[in-house]
């Protein structure tokens, strides 16, 4: 019996599509039908599924690409933060303090003043201090998180409410900067920032809700349809937001595709495992699944927290007594991912200098020893450092390599508050991502948004130019293009794509179906307003996001496009 052939909702042409199986592009058409890539063929094979219902897309010489997916990303907490007193578009200190006094003009009624966004590279030594935020807002509290959220910026009011002073000892995890005399500047480093933050009070779940569908909105206009959030919990100053997620998927306001990282509590043990495990039961709803752990094992470099195997340098170049912190001692870091590892959960660690990297993948050795092989796909994100002989490892163990490519490059903070303090021979080991890719490892590629901006296309010139693109907003101030940063690390074109989009699809388990423009595979799909590999790689951070659908649907149109 003739079966009638199926139609086409949607029909891609006038266009190439990158595919994801490939290295280059090809000259194809796709047609889309009940949610599913139909087919990816010649323009005029694909035109016979079309009927007079079917929508043509004009690709107009664009490229069509899988829908991005950021393997690590923050947008629960970047969504309140747009809410927020939001800094992230200003570079200076003037900028910063007027957008302070602003917000604090505008909501009179806000016990604090939060938000966060601000750049160490702005201030001297990385330091704001507490005489800035008093001079705009003498009256109330204020903690504003630095770009990384490993810092934050605090006044005299919010000192005073939580009660540091001189006396206040450094937590065991976290650092008070501190004046001559011993009080405090203001600015406090990783697990000091919760002396204050537990003071804050906790943002509703009607504006953390707010917060998610904003940062869904704004990672859709850039091609996002996928994500792994990396920091599913409870955190001072904002609600759990596992709830969060779970009301969004429930009532179908979350669209895009989300894993769930479940934040592990480096101040308790293997007692918190059986919690993880009944929350990933209770956390796989709709479109969210909480199927990952995240460890934070270190810091990061510019304020000396990342976990280094020799001390950080001092200004005049000379090794210090201070080689970073470990957040999670490696015996129990070990027992943990050998029992996270056997429960079938994926752990995702923080691990950003190379002693860091070394007892990640050191756990995961002795997880393969005990447990054998499985299919958890581990992974490894941030790896600013990482030392030679750690490369071929990732391979040899299965673990992904989760890079954050927008920092690859020369910038302030990577100029003034790094690379000093590193050294010429350390520092040449930064995102090594060329080395990676080399030594066979699987990249998959994150934004880490709020600290850094989700723009995936930003993030690929960067991966391929090793140099930020005049249109970022951590470029120079004269947007003038800087040295390439360690050149022999670039990947191609096509690596950094493939990162992007297949490699983390396979990252979050959703290879299966989405991550390549392939026959049967979820119509997840980015329609770019320019095939940037028709132009100088130089161009790739100028390409636009015009259309983004999730199975077919259409859940961004830019204007005009």
């Amino acid at each position: 019996m003739a079966h009638r052939r199926q139609r086409a909702d949607t029909v891609f042409t006038g266009g190439r599509v990158f595919t994801g199986t490939s290295a280059a592009p090809i000259d194809a058409a796709v047609a889309v039908a009940g949610g599913r890539i139909l087919a990816v063929a010649d323009e005029l094979v694909v035109r016979m599924l079309a009927d007079e219902s079917t929508e043509i897309v004009d690709l107009a010489g664009g490229l069509l690409v899988a829908g991005f997916q950021d393997a690590h990303v923050h947008p629960a907490v970047a969504g309140v933060q747009m809410l927020r007193c939001d800094l992230s578009a200003e570079r200076s200190v003037d900028g910063y303090l007027a957008t302070v006094a602003a917000y604090a003009d505008s909501h009179p009624d806000a016990e604090w003043i939060c938000g966060g966004g601000w750049s160490m590279d702005v201030f001297p030594g990385g330091i704001p201090t507490r005489a800035m935020l008093d001079a705009v807002v003498p009256d109330r509290p204020v903690l504003l998180t630095n770009r990384d959220g490993h810092g934050a910026w605090v006044n005299s009011a919010a000192l005073d409410r939580a009660g540091v002073d001189r006396d206040t000892p450094d937590p065991a995890d976290g650092r008070i900067e501190r004046a001559p005399d011993g009080s405090p500047v203001g600015t406090l480093q990783e697990g000091a920032m919760d002396l204050v933050a537990a003071h804050v009070p906790v943002a509703t779940p009607e504006e953390a809700q707010a917060g998610l569908l904003v940062a869904q909105e704004h990672l859709f206009s850039l091609g996002v349809t996928g994500w792994q959030d990396a920091m599913i919990g409870a955190f001072p100053g904002n609600p759990d937001n596992y709830g969060v997620y779970l009301r969004a998927a429930a009532d179908g306001s979350l669209k895009a595709r989300v894993v769930g990282a479940l934040w592990w509590d480096r101040e308790r043990g293997l007692e918190q495992l059986p919690e993880l495990e009944e929350r990933r039961r209770g956390g796989q709803v709709g479109r969210f699944n909480a199927t990952t752990v995240k460890i934070m094992q270190d810091g990061i470099a510019e304020n000396f927290t990342a976990s280094m195997l020799e001390p950080y340098l001092d200004r005049c170049g000379c090794p210090t007594g201070n080689s970073g912190l470990t957040f999670v001692g490696p015996e129990v870091l070990t027992e943990a991912v050998c029992a996270l590892d056997r429960s079938g959960f994926q752990v995702h660690f923080h691990a950003l200098g190379d002693r860091a990297v070394r007892e990640a993948l050191d756990a995961l050795a002795a997880a393969r020893a005990a447990n054998g092989v499985r299919d958890n796909r581990h992974h490894l994100a941030h790896l600013q450092v990482i030392h030679p002989d750690d490369l071929a490892r990732f391979a040899e163990l299965g673990a992904a390599a989760n890079i954050q490519a927008l920092w690859a490059a020369h910038e302030p903070q990577m100029d003034e508050l790094t690379i000093p303090f590193l050294g010429p021979e350390r520092a040449a080991l930064q995102y090594p991502f060329g080395d990676l890719q080399r030594a066979g490892a699987t990249l998959v590629a994150g934004s880490d948004w709020s600290v850094s901006s989700p723009n995936p296309l930003w993030g690929i010139h960067v991966a391929v130019n090793r140099a930020v693109p005049p249109e970022a907003p951590n470029a120079a101030p004269d947007r003038r293009p800087r040295a390439p940063f360690y050149p022999e690390q670039a990947l191609t074109l096509a690596q950094a794509l493939t990162a992007y989009t297949a490699g983390s699809a396979w990252v979050n388990h959703l290879d299966d179906l989405t991550g390549t423009v392939e026959v049967g595979k979820y119509a997840d799909l980015v329609v770019l307003d320019r095939d940037p590999f028709e132009h100088p790689v130089q161009e790739i951070g100028l390409t636009r996001v015009l259309r983004t659908y999730i199975e077919g649907r259409a859940v961004f149109v830019a204007p005009h496009s």
